[in-house]
Protein backbone atom coordinates (compact mmCIF):
# COMPACT_ATOMS: atom_id res chain seq x y z
CA UNK A 1 0.00 0.00 0.00
CA UNK A 2 1.23 3.07 -1.13
CA UNK A 3 0.05 6.84 -0.39
CA UNK A 4 0.94 10.17 -2.09
CA UNK A 5 1.22 13.39 -0.86
CA UNK A 6 2.39 16.71 -1.91
CA UNK A 7 5.48 15.85 -0.04
CA UNK A 8 6.20 12.69 -1.28
CA UNK A 9 5.48 9.48 -1.82
CA UNK A 10 5.20 6.65 0.87
CA UNK A 11 4.85 3.16 1.17
CA UNK A 12 5.39 0.66 4.05
CA UNK A 13 8.07 -1.29 4.75
CA UNK A 14 6.54 -4.36 6.41
CA UNK A 15 2.82 -4.98 6.56
CA UNK A 16 1.15 -2.69 8.62
CA UNK A 17 -1.84 -4.48 11.22
CA UNK A 18 -3.93 -1.55 10.62
CA UNK A 19 -4.93 -2.23 7.02
CA UNK A 20 -8.33 -5.11 7.33
CA UNK A 21 -6.89 -8.36 6.03
CA UNK A 22 -3.31 -7.86 7.36
CA UNK A 23 -3.41 -10.41 10.12
CA UNK A 24 -5.21 -12.89 8.21
CA UNK A 25 -3.07 -12.80 5.42
CA UNK A 26 -0.05 -13.08 8.23
CA UNK A 27 -1.77 -15.39 9.73
CA UNK A 28 -1.85 -17.55 6.59
CA UNK A 29 1.54 -16.77 5.87
CA UNK A 30 2.76 -18.20 9.21
CA UNK A 31 0.83 -21.56 9.05
CA UNK A 32 2.38 -22.36 5.70
CA UNK A 33 5.85 -21.78 7.09
CA UNK A 34 5.42 -23.74 10.34
CA UNK A 35 2.81 -26.48 8.74
CA UNK A 36 5.39 -29.39 9.42
CA UNK A 37 5.43 -28.57 13.13
CA UNK A 38 2.09 -27.40 13.72
CA UNK A 39 1.24 -29.46 16.95
CA UNK A 40 4.36 -31.34 17.38
CA UNK A 41 6.09 -28.29 18.62
CA UNK A 42 4.52 -25.18 17.43
CA UNK A 43 1.06 -23.48 18.12
CA UNK A 44 0.58 -20.01 16.21
CA UNK A 45 -1.80 -16.82 16.74
CA UNK A 46 -0.83 -14.32 14.78
CA UNK A 47 2.35 -12.88 15.57
CA UNK A 48 2.53 -14.96 18.96
CA UNK A 49 4.98 -18.34 18.43
CA UNK A 50 4.58 -20.51 21.49
CA UNK A 51 7.17 -23.50 21.80
CA UNK A 52 6.13 -26.90 23.80
CA UNK A 53 8.95 -29.34 24.37
CA UNK A 54 9.75 -32.30 27.00
CA UNK A 55 13.15 -31.40 27.78
CA UNK A 56 15.75 -27.86 27.51
CA UNK A 57 17.67 -30.22 24.77
CA UNK A 58 14.39 -30.87 23.03
CA UNK A 59 13.08 -26.89 23.08
CA UNK A 60 17.19 -25.60 22.01
CA UNK A 61 16.77 -28.67 19.00
CA UNK A 62 12.99 -26.91 18.41
CA UNK A 63 14.18 -23.10 18.97
CA UNK A 64 17.07 -23.56 16.64
CA UNK A 65 14.04 -24.61 14.21
CA UNK A 66 12.27 -21.97 14.89
CA UNK A 67 14.86 -19.31 13.59
CA UNK A 68 16.07 -21.06 11.46
CA UNK A 69 12.80 -21.32 9.12
CA UNK A 70 12.24 -17.38 10.02
CA UNK A 71 15.90 -16.66 8.90
CA UNK A 72 14.90 -18.50 5.61
CA UNK A 73 12.16 -16.13 5.02
CA UNK A 74 13.91 -13.69 6.45
CA UNK A 75 11.22 -12.72 9.41
CA UNK A 76 12.54 -11.46 12.01
CA UNK A 77 11.57 -11.50 16.48
CA UNK A 78 12.06 -8.92 18.83
CA UNK A 79 13.94 -10.71 21.58
CA UNK A 80 12.64 -7.98 23.97
CA UNK A 81 9.37 -9.64 23.45
CA UNK A 82 10.26 -13.11 23.98
CA UNK A 83 10.13 -15.41 27.00
CA UNK A 84 12.30 -18.59 27.08
CA UNK A 85 12.55 -21.59 29.26
CA UNK A 86 9.26 -21.02 30.74
CA UNK A 87 7.79 -23.59 33.15
CA UNK A 88 4.26 -22.57 32.43
CA UNK A 89 2.88 -19.88 30.10
CA UNK A 90 -0.25 -17.21 30.19
CA UNK A 91 -1.72 -17.86 26.12
CA UNK A 92 -4.49 -16.86 24.72
CA UNK A 93 -6.78 -16.94 28.25
CA UNK A 94 -5.13 -19.87 29.41
CA UNK A 95 -2.29 -21.18 31.77
CA UNK A 96 -0.37 -24.11 30.23
CA UNK A 97 2.43 -26.22 32.17
CA UNK A 98 2.92 -29.73 32.84
CA UNK A 99 0.03 -29.59 34.72
CA UNK A 100 -2.19 -29.34 31.65
CA UNK A 101 -4.52 -26.22 30.16
CA UNK A 102 -6.05 -24.25 33.02
CA UNK A 103 -8.29 -21.08 32.13
CA UNK A 104 -6.15 -18.22 33.39
CA UNK A 105 -7.99 -16.62 36.83
CA UNK A 106 -7.27 -13.09 35.76
CA UNK A 107 -9.32 -13.54 32.83
CA UNK A 108 -12.27 -15.48 34.36
CA UNK A 109 -12.80 -13.24 37.76
CA UNK A 110 -14.63 -10.45 35.33
CA UNK A 111 -17.10 -13.26 34.56
CA UNK A 112 -17.38 -14.82 38.21
CA UNK A 113 -17.65 -10.85 39.54
CA UNK A 114 -20.56 -10.24 36.77
CA UNK A 115 -23.94 -9.18 38.86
Amino acid sequence: MTSRTRYGHYEFLVMSFCLTNAPAAFMDLMNCLFRQYLDMFVILFIDHILIYSRSEDENTDHFKILLQVLKDQPLFVKFSKCEFWLRSVAFLGHIISRMGIEFDPKKTDAVKSFP
